[in-house]
């Protein structure tokens, strides 16, 4: 007696498999009908039912509770397996295809993206007839590019008894064809597609054959991965984060895409139609694919900025300050003197040097936005850590040394040898704290002054409020009485700050002490400028903006290295139609001094010559 009707609805490659001998009397008729969707750029399902009677199903009901229940690592495998049980002999049914369009301006954001250096990788569930209009209509491919087609044989595909070992040397024999083809093909005017569907991926990313898949796919300037399960997007993350060793951004926005989204460095999810499951397992989550631009280009670009900046602003600032301690130990023999005042030391990380850090960590920009997006090249210095490299690194350190010790030199003997104020008094060891101090935090201070591009009235306050709030606390510190303030009492207003020579060391020690760094960034801009630098003496000077010669080849340097995009699309059909016009009008002319009209006339000229 039958109790269930089983009904599935899934991709064809998952169902044909799935097909008993008898119910696949529609299966051509249908194969016809999804390839003609597919063509016209719809997404495809397929039905398919089965009858299941009682004992059927209480013999599956048991085995997938119990894989249900249990908590161990077997679990997705044991489900999987008691799927398989129920799912087959199943009856064909047919297909319906619905019309999926992309959203708006995901063309032009996939084009910023490509110029700014990332890869892009295409997983889908839909059909490789889907997928590839899909690809034409985001400008991922180009009708000159050469697509290299990854699939299985037809006689692999029908006969189901066919060794995997056979159809693993028949995928390697096709990965290495395709490795020979890319290495001698030049890259710059031959582009390469790589297109595989799920059967393909599956065995491409078995241990003995993921090491050439990975090889091929690499030096593809794109992958279109369809007829993938959520499993295998997963899976594919996973393998490419470990064997690429770069960063792995995924984005979708159905529930078959968390699995990709969980597994890749950076996740993000886009909230529409299809549920919130992918907005709840990503990092970011945006409204439309189109934001994606700005999240990257502009706001990854600052964020990168800004990072490295303020952690080598960090180490920078610590080694001047704590390395004028170390001097003094030394230049006293190392009696245990301290050349500071213990608050001295308390309030320099607290509140005299922290407070323009979150200035240049918030609102930093070398660039605006619209010059960001203008151009999506300046996103490449990031991937390849300029700002933070090892060579950027020991110069600040080197930095930080020599103004640590510019002014503690300066200080000491500018102050040792001569009277100090107009009473001829020396100046003492408070004196001479406070005074190095003071160079100090005009120093450090100045110093992230000269690091930010973008001044705005929040990073003024912070910066010379800080230096102000030096003075203010010196001051109050030592307004104290005797017993709070020790060796500070009065120390401002009746002894260093009445003295002209205070103010004499604390300008000749800061400007000394940021020459260095001065004429660093003088002799780089000059001589070795990068690319956000010519844009902001451009853009500075308003001389060169918009349309002119400098502005537009900085533009087209984000297109040189970009092989996918419709930036990339438009100059290789501008290129062909120049090849195209080239040929015609040499036809022509072949045509016109190879015709008897032409023989004449030249004829006609050479005789008349005496």
């Amino acid at each position: 007696m039958v109790l269930f009707l089983l009904l599935l609805f899934l991709s064809s490659s998952v169902i044909f498999d799935r097909l008993a001998d008898d119910g696949r009397t529609y299966q051509l008729a249908t194969t016809m009908h999804l390839s003609r969707y597919g063509e016209d750029g719809l997404r495809t399902m397929v039905f398919a039912y089965k009858k299941v009677e009682v004992s059927e199903y209480e013999k599956w009901s048991s085995v997938f509770m119990k894989a249900k229940a249990n908590i161990g690592p077997q679990r997705e495998e044991l489900l999987e397996a008691a799927s398989e049980m129920i799912e087959k002999d199943l009856y064909l049914l047919g297909a319906v295809a619905v019309e999926d369009k992309l959203q708006k301006g995901v063309p032009e954001c996939i084009d910023k993206l490509v110029q700014a250096g990332l890869k892009i990788w295409l997983l889908t569930g839909d059909k490789k007839e889907t997928a590839i209009n899909i690809g034409y209509s985001c400008s991922l491919l180009r009708h000159d590019m050469k697509q290299l087609h990854l699939c299985l044989s037809k006689e692999s595909q029908t006969n189901q008894q066919m060794k995997v070992k056979v159809i693993k040397e028949e995928i390697m024999r096709q990965l290495q064809s395709f490795y020979t083809l890319i290495t001698e093909e030049n890259r710059s005017d031959s582009p390469f597609a790589l297109i595989l569907d799920g059967k393909a991926l599956e065995l491409s990313l078995s241990s003995d054959v993921k090491k050439h898949f990975f090889s091929v796919a690499m030096n593809c300037d794109v992958v279109i991965c369809c007829r993938v399960s959520p499993k295998q997007k997963a899976l594919i993350t996973r393998m490419l984060k470990q064997h690429s060793g770069k960063t792995i951004l995924a984005i979708g926005d159905g529930a078959n895409d968390v699995g990709m989204i969980q597994e890749a460095d950076i996740g993000v999810g886009i909230s529409g139609m299809e549920g919130m499951q992918a907005v709840m397992a990503s990092d970011f989550s945006l409204p439309q694919f189109r934001f994606l631009e700005r999240l990257l280009i502009v706001h990854g670009h600052w964020c990168y900025k800004r990072i490295s900046k303020m952690i080598l602003y960090f180490v920078y600032k610590n080694i001047a300050f704590g390395l004028t301690l170390f001097y003094y130990n030394a230049f006293t023999g190392f009696s245990g003197q301290d050349l500071y005042d213990d608050w001295y030391m308390v309030m320099f990380n607290v509140i005299l040097t922290s407070l323009p850090v979150i200035s240049l960590g918030v609102l930093e920009q070398d660039v605006s936005s619209d010059v960001c997006l203008k151009f999506p090249g300046l996103y490449r210095e990031g991937q390849s850590n300029i700002c933070f490299s090892w060579k950027r690194i020991i110069g600040w350190i080197s930095n930080g040394i020599l103004t640590s010790l510019t002014i503690f030199t300066l200080s000491i003997y500018m102050l040792c040898p001569s009277a100090f104020d107009k009473g001829g008094d020396l100046a003492d060891i408070e004196h001479i704290g406070a005074i190095t101090y003071t160079c100090i935090i005009w120093t450090v201070n100045c110093q992230i002054a000269l690091m930010i591009s973008h001044f705005t009235w929040i990073s003024h306050f912070l910066i010379w409020g800080s230096i102000l709030s030096w003075y203010i606390f010196l001051f109050l510190y030592g307004m104290l009485p005797l017993a709070y303030s020790h060796n500070v009492f009065h120390i401002f207003n009746e002894q260093i700050g009445p003295a002209p020579m205070y103010w004499i060391v604390t300008l000749f020690v800061v400007v000394v002490s940021l020459l260095p760094y001065y004429m660093h960034i003088v002799v780089q801009r000059s001589f070795f400028p990068m690319d956000d630098h010519i844009i902001q003496e451009m853009k500075s000077s308003g001389t060169d903006v918009s349309n002119t010669p400098m502005w537009l080849r900085e533009q087209e340097k984000s297109k040189q290295l970009a092989q996918v995009g419709y930036s990339a699309r438009v100059d290789a059909k501008i290129r062909h139609l120049k090849d195209q016009l080239h040929r015609k009008r040499k036809s022509i002319s072949s045509s016109f001094m190879n015709s008897p009209l032409y023989r004449t006339t030249k004829g006609g000229d050479i005789t008349s010559i005496p």
